[in-house]
């Protein structure tokens, strides 16, 4: 990890107040999702929000995941997407260009790029200057045959 800060603090000018990243290409990925460099405690020193630009690609897949203790709000820029969310992920919601979601704490999610050639784009606010530290994996299927 020691590299990884590394590198995500060297792309961060000024730091005597404002901090600034400049545009960036994506360059890091979890769970199916490429991110931009952002903004979080491995770089700017936040103690409790972090946020980045996310792309999941073409009819890509988020895995059935939770995050826990912290609050996630995007912004999507471009493409549809669909939550399938709850217990067994049983509930769905889909999303465009220009909703907001807000996903509380300790909710299990799978997200899916409804398209198959064009990626979905979101702004991503965290509650947690970790980023995605703290986030657990969801096994949907155990969850829906329990």
């Amino acid at each position: 990890m020691a590299g990884v800060v590394e590198d995500l603090k060297s792309r961060v000018e000024g730091g005597d107040g404002i901090s600034v990243i400049r545009g960036d290409l994506r360059w890091r990925k979890w769970n199916g999702i490429e991110y931009n460099t952002g903004l979080s405690a491995k770089n700017v020193g936040s103690k409790e929000l972090s946020m980045n630009v996310a792309t999941i690609p073409p009819s890509g897949v988020a895995f059935a995941h939770i995050h826990v203790d912290f609050e996630v709000m995007l912004y999507i820029l471009h493409g549809r997407v669909r939550h399938e969310y709850g217990p067994g992920c049983k509930t769905v919601v889909e999303n465009s260009a220009g909703d907001f979601i807000f996903i509380e704490p300790g909710i299990p999610h799978e997200v899916f790029n409804l398209s198959d050639t064009e990626p979905v784009v979101a702004v991503v606010a965290r509650s947690s200057a970790e980023e995605w530290d703290n986030i657990i994996t969801y096994d949907r299927n155990a969850a829906a045959n329990a």
